[in-house]
């Protein structure tokens, strides 16, 4: 059985942020386009944006040709998480300086997952 390669996926929080710019759509359509443009991803239909009322925060969802590609932010706690899964691989993003320049963040942090399937001896699911 050979192993089975199904991409990456990134697991981003980031805290410290200012709340003006979790609340903002425009704000964060503009991170995660540039992420698009510089990582050369492909959108597949429009991204879809929600704004919560109040002082909540913003959801947003892009439907990638490679997976997809997800924020959310939680004012309330200063904080934004991002996910990124590509099945494809992609060169890094500078996650930390542009979290930090974009939304303020003070902390960041970047979890790497790797979405493969190693073999396994004997594996009674190998077919």
């Amino acid at each position: 059985m050979r192993a089975v390669d199904a991409g990456v996926e990134w697991l981003i929080e980031a805290d410290g942020c200012t709340h003006e710019a979790l609340r903002s759509a425009e704000t964060l359509r503009a991170l995660l386009d540039d992420v698009v443009r510089r990582l050369s991803l492909n959108v597949v239909g429009a991204p879809l944006w929600h704004t919560f009322p109040g002082h909540a925060g913003v959801t947003g969802m892009y439907l990638l040709s490679e997976s997809h590609l997800t924020v959310h932010t939680y004012p309330e706690l200063d904080l934004v998480t991002l996910n990124l899964y590509a099945c494809r691989p992609r060169p890094e993003y500078p996650w930390s300086a542009e979290l930090g320049a974009r939304l303020g963040a003070t902390r960041v942090r970047v979890r790497c997952v790797s979405r493969a399937l190693e073999p396994v001896a004997g594996d009674p699911n190998d077919g």
